[in-house]
């Protein structure tokens, strides 16, 4: 893109948003319910009747189709947060949507509470006989980098003290209150994958989202909108099916899988002409506490080996440098399943740059990064928003 050419989203705003109730348990919902709830949530928000929708995206999209007798509609199918978000962007972008719906919801998947989340349990035959549950497949990324640059179990244990209290301070989390939390109260939780003890890890619960984009000139009828300045994706192959491994690296010029999402930041910020010190806010996608400390590094927020040290330096809290998963995350927001998780990362910021949240505002923020994804997935994705039309 030169100095002269358009943005490619300049005509494309965020104009409504909406999480729906989330809980441990939603008696009563399934997914595609709670993400039709989402959806008529987000289009109030943004002010927007149902019967202008000409475009709706996730996984239950023919399901809503249906339901809000939006046919004939573009459908698009995504599972992804962030990817589908850009996917939604470009139907409108090339003129084949005005008003898209981006809905997930998850709800009666995870039933057996005995046992880990479905997710977390993949049962291909490369990892099932070894035990790589997706605590240790992310577990084996945080080993390798303590190994390296002497990263700490009480580094990792200031990441989920901060973003668990986050949560607790959250009167819309699913465990509003149960705080605060201190890095000695994550490290007296049981172990489950060496390094992750119990709260370095995400939780399980239920509830749906959904965003609405629109043509930039319907922007701000409701709301204050939100831009897309930026995003872009890596990934190193299909999670979940081989063994993530730090140093893998199919092309000789590029980087690790360790450092997925590096590529993605670098595309992010050229696209938006920005750099990560003009980041004000970091919903940070946190499956596990080192999780954030890698995409710290890998965003170019710090050094490598620096992550640790900038955690325990107290920048990631709400008074912070950069302020990091203001809502709680996955760790104490609410982990509804594999798709709703990841839109309420682009949720979060959005209500960041309104000045809307409920808790943990950061006062004047401009702009927000989001990412989805991680290491031990080896897919990461990276989008940038701005209270500024690009």
């Amino acid at each position: 893109m030169t100095a002269t050419s358009p943005h490619p989203f300049r005509g494309v705003a965020i104009a409504g948003v909406c999480n729906t109730e989330q809980a441990r348990v939603l008696p009563g919902h399934d997914s595609a319910s709670i993400a039709l709830v989402g959806a008529l949530g987000a289009l109030a928000d943004a002010g927007i009747s149902p019967g202008e929708v000409d475009g709706v995206v996730g996984t239950d999209s023919a399901q809503i189709v249906l339901q809000l007798g939006l046919g004939p509609c573009t459908r698009r199918p995504s599972s992804l947060g962030i990817p589908a978000l850009l996917d939604a962007a470009a139907l409108i972008t090339t003129g084949q949507c005005n008003v898209v719906v981006i809905a997930a919801g998850g709800a009666g998947v995870h039933a057996d509470r005995s046992s880990t989340a479905p997710w977390t349990r993949p049962t291909n035959e490369l990892v099932v006989g070894y035990g790589l549950f997706t605590a240790a497949e992310f577990a084996l990324m945080a080993r390798r980098h303590m190994l390296t640059y002497g990263t700490t179990p009480e580094q990792m244990a200031a990441v989920a003290a901060v973003i668990r209290t986050n949560g607790h301070l959250n009167p819309d989390a699913v465990y509003t209150g149960r705080g605060p939390f201190s890095p000695a109260d994550i490290l007296a939780s049981r172990m489950i994958a060496d390094p992750f003890h119990l709260l370095d890890c995400a939780t399980t619960s239920e509830g749906g989202c959904a965003i609405v984009l629109t043509k930039a000139e319907r922007a701000g009828e409701r709301a204050p909108p939100a831009w897309i300045l930026g995003g872009a994706s890596d990934s190193f192959g299909p999670a979940y099916v081989v063994a993530p491994v730090w140093d893998f690296q199919p092309r000789s010029d590029s980087i690790p899988a360790g450092l997925v999402g590096a590529r993605a930041a670098r595309i992010a910020f050229g696209m938006a002409g920005i750099a990560p010190t003009d980041v004000d806010v970091a919903e940070l996608y946190d499956p596990f506490s080192f999780e954030i400390i890698r995409q710290l590094e890998a965003f170019g927020f710090c050094g490598p080996g620096e992550g640790g040290a900038f955690v325990a330096d107290g920048n990631i809290r709400p008074e912070g440098m950069l302020p990091v998963t203001t809502d709680g995350g996955t760790m104490s927001f609410s982990h509804p399943g594999i798709n709703a998780q990841q839109l309420q990362r682009v949720i979060r910021a959005t209500e960041q740059l309104r000045g809307t949240c409920s808790s943990n505002q950061i006062e004047g923020a401009e702009v927000a990064l989001c990412s989805n994804g991680g290491s031990g997935a080896l897919f990461c994705d990276v989008l940038l928003l701005g209270r500024e039309r690009p």
